[in-house]
């Protein structure tokens, strides 16, 4: 191994290959599209979906049914387990607090507390909507759980 030949022709910016400069460069005359045909062309590209000429797949399957996952809810799940994780014992666990620890990304309307995994710290959780076992986590380990509108 050749210390000095570890390094050679290693560029941070890769130079374009430089097409239709003459025979020469290897990529001169039909610079690399072949001879003739639609791809020789320029503008030449297939279209998303296209099979060529026979009936798409898209048209030949039927669209059937509806799906309501544009105008659903979105709901934010919070398992007891990443509040055992993150919040100390009697701190209230609210909407912001959620936010601030990482716990709330993005966008949502409701907050759920879903009861998978366990609690031993005693919290106020704020939410939207509880799970009816995460209640039970929650008033087991001496915390209250308040529902939000």
């Amino acid at each position: 191994m050749i210390l000095d030949d570890v390094h050679r022709g290693i560029t941070k910016r890769k130079k374009p290959k430089r097409i239709g400069r003459g025979p020469g460069s290897g990529h001169g005359k039909t610079s690399g599209r072949g001879h003739k045909g639609f791809f020789s062309r320029s503008g030449s590209s297939r279209r998303r979906g296209f099979s060529g000429g026979q009936m798409p797949l898209a048209r030949v399957i039927a669209k059937r049914g509806f799906n309501n996952n544009e105008f659903a809810a979105k709901v934010l799940i919070v398992n007891v387990s990443q509040l055992e994780a993150k919040f100390f014992d009697g701190e209230t666990v609210s909407p912001e607090t959620l936010a601030e620890r990482g716990l709330a990304k993005g966008r949502f309307e409701f907050i759920k507390v879903l009861a998978d995994g366990s609690l031993t710290k005693k919290l106020t959780v704020q939410a939207h909507r509880f799970s009816r076992v995460a209640v039970e986590k929650i008033q087991q380990a001496g915390g209250t759980a308040e529902a939000l509108t």
